[in-house]
């Protein structure tokens, strides 16, 4: 499967590339060089994260990770992960680490998936460093309004459909 999805993006990408050089050479080596600098910007990032996952797994106090977030914690076990994910500062290096972490020391996937959600919809130093000094803030707290039900939701979801 793994190897279907990166032809299929191989794909895009060499469908993107004929787009952009049909167009204009110019637009080819453009996107070709912005391409190759984001590339080399993210590649380290990239293997920090991995490298880190893999080290936070062997840190994480296993026990306590599965007593508060494995698969038999229900709801309290969702709370607690969607605090969590609201809570973690940083960019998908941190959040998508800590996630991969708490699966690898026995966290549920219902409840990592509630981490996610959290992470991605919640994270609360982007909420005052980015979202509020940028857009009125009665807007800003009516959408974290209406997403709270979201990682309850997505880890229920996930539950219904059975383990990833």
């Amino acid at each position: 499967m793994s190897l279907a999805i990166d032809i299929f993006l191989w794909l895009i990408v060499a469908a993107l590339g004929v787009t952009a050089v049909v167009r204009s050479r110019v637009l080819f080596r453009s996107g070709v060089k912005g391409g190759a600098v984001d590339f080399l910007r993210l590649i380290p990032r990239i293997s920090i994260g991995v490298l880190g996952s893999g080290f936070l797994a062997e840190v994480m106090p296993h026990e306590l990770v599965s007593r508060w977030l494995g698969p038999g914690t229900g709801f309290t076990g969702t709370l607690l992960a969607s605090l969590a994910g609201a809570l973690t500062p940083g960019g998908p290096m941190v959040g998508f680490a800590l996630g991969a972490a708490a699966l690898k020391v026995g966290a549920g996937t219902p409840n990592v998936i509630a981490y996610m959600t959290a992470w991605a919809l919640f994270a609360v130093p982007r909420l005052f460093l980015w979202e509020i000094p940028m857009m009125p803030a009665r807007v800003v707290w009516l959408r974290v309004v209406a997403s709270l039900p979201l990682p309850f939701l997505a880890a229920w979801a996930a539950m219904l459909l059975g383990k990833p």
